[in-house]
């Protein structure tokens, strides 16, 4: 059977930076296509249902991050984001709305690929066929459903983006464990030096608001003040 070839979409108004990133990915295996500006993207986003997307914050239309937002109202695309602001609140927000990742300019076109590849490896392990018992993790009301990258609450399924997913199997699947924030950037993005802790607490904190009734005081993922955090219903 042939593999599918990855499909991209990179949503940058800079023609020269989109070129590059373009034919960086086609030198790769990769599809892509490119999108100008932010309402160009939605309706290539329909039309090409990507596997990825590249999203600069910058947009002659809109910004990117409310683009991210109105994104993750209907799909749960791997979102990265690629921008020239690199402040810690520009950061927070993009991830808050959903973005999966978040680069700076200017970038390394072999990080950028690294990251990609890094995501598809994960996600390709993560739905290939495990054994029968431990696809399915039950705790209470929640269910968590490795197979059909699905998390339900009281039977009600839970929109989460491809990350937020990963990142509560990671907690939940080890139980009473214990993660710094460093082990979980490294289990989940696979680049612990790259990465800003911040990342894991914006991401904390979206999945609390997602599974937990009352995530001020929740009752799955549990801090572990000076440590880190931990799946737990003790």
């Amino acid at each position: 059977m042939m593999k599918t070839t990855r499909k991209m979409l990179i949503i940058e108004d800079e023609q020269d930076i989109s070129r590059i990133i373009k034919d960086y990915l086609l030198k790769h295996g990769l599809e892509a296509a490119i999108a100008r500006n932010g309402r160009d993207g939605l309706s290539m986003l329909e039309m090409l249902q990507p596997d990825f997307i590249i999203l600069d914050l910058t947009l002659p239309d809109m910004d990117g991050i409310d683009l991210c937002r109105q994104i993750r109202e209907h799909s749960s695309v791997p979102i990265l984001i690629l921008s020239a602001r690199s402040s810690d609140t520009d950061k927070v927000l993009g991830l808050g709305f959903g973005a999966d990742d978040y680069m700076t300019k200017p970038f390394s076109l072999s990080e950028l690929l690294a990251r990609i590849n890094a995501y598809f490896r994960r996600y390709e392990l993560m739905t290939a066929t495990p054994q029968p018992a431990d696809h399915v993790l039950r705790f209470g009301a929640l269910t968590i459903d490795r197979k059909a990258f699905q998390a339900t609450v009281s039977g009600k399924k839970v929109a989460m983006s491809a990350k937020e997913f990963e990142l509560l199997y990671h907690l939940a699947s080890h139980s009473n464990q214990v993660f710094s924030k460093t082990q979980l950037l490294d289990a989940i993005w696979g680049y612990s030096s790259y990465g800003d802790e911040n990342t894991i607490t914006v991401y904390i904190r979206r999945i609390r608001e997602k599974i937990e009734a009352d995530p001020a005081n929740p009752s799955y993922i549990r801090t572990v003040w000076g440590v880190g955090y931990k799946f737990s219903m003790d």
